[in-house]
């Protein structure tokens, strides 16, 4: 019947044999994957699929483990940063590494970072007041933006005429009309760091490698409204329960209270 046909009989045989349902694949590997720590990739577990009576390509091992949004404990994922236009504008750097204010909104300097959500990258921007550490205004979203910015400026409470200056690093999403606008509106100042130097902009990069560890890194997002929850929450515990070591073992909002009553006891 090959023969009449012209097919090998390898098809043949292949397409006689039952294939496995999809489901019972993605069953197995899952349950592989979390019965051994979560260590094993797609070749160990090819091994044991087949000792358990099913012949699956390590491609479409992968597809399902990516699908599933199994990452071995071998395997870290990295972020590939996007390669974006400096920001070259004149702007001075007015804050000029002084990083103890004195003076509530004096300036707030501000970063991005990165987060996985379930297999996709989104990114986190935050407000922060030099003067008491304190986050003030924060937010999360898909892209590397203007508006992911303009989101966290409108999650700050009070007047934004308060804030005198905002200083952040070079990247091409602090330099955009939408931006410039937002800052023209509110009577801000502008600040940015040198051209490559992390250093001038140390606190945003200090803040953001605490979320790194105490939040981002112990949270399995399913969402973005999962990760706004879990960020908004994070906020608040970060601004009234947790105690700094540079304000003296108080939390932000106490530090910035006990300031206004010293204030209040010299003026009134």
């Amino acid at each position: 019947m090959c023969d009449v046909l012209q097919i090998a009989r390898s098809t043949f045989y292949y397409e006689t044999k039952e294939q496995p349902n999809e489901d019972n694949v993605t069953e197995a590997i899952v349950d592989i994957f979390h019965k051994n720590r979560k260590a094993y990739g797609t070749r160990k577990i090819k091994v044991k699929l087949q000792d358990r009576g099913f012949v699956v390509s390590r491609r479409r091992i992968g597809r399902i483990m990516k699908e599933q949004g199994l990452v071995s404990t071998y395997t870290v994922a990295q972020y590939r940063p996007r390669k974006t236009a400096c920001n070259e504008a004149m702007t001075e750097n007015v804050l000029n590494r002084e990083f103890e204010q004195e003076e509530v909104k004096r300036f707030v300097v501000s970063d991005l970072t990165y987060v996985k959500v379930k297999n996709r990258w989104h990114y986190i921007c935050v407000l922060v007041d030099l003067f008491n550490r304190e986050i003030i205004g924060h937010s999360a979203g898909p892209n590397k933006d203007a508006a992911l910015i303009s989101r966290a400026f409108a999650t700050v409470q009070g007047d934004l005429r308060q804030l005198q200056w905002f200083h952040t690093d070079r990247g091409s999403e602090f330099k955009n009309q939408k931006m410039d606008e937002l800052l023209k509106t509110f009577e801000i100042g502008r600040s940015l760091s040198m051209k490559g130097c992390p250093y001038d902009n140390a606190v945003a990069e200090a803040t953001y490698k605490i979320m790194k560890t105490e939040f981002v890194n112990q949270m399995n997002f399913q969402s973005l409204r999962h990760l706004e929850l879990e960020l908004y929450d994070y906020v608040n515990w970060f601004n009234k329960y947790r105690i700094h070591g540079t304000l003296g073992y108080m939390t932000p909002v106490q530090y910035r209270q006990e300031a206004l009553k010293k204030n209040c006891l010299i003026y009134c």
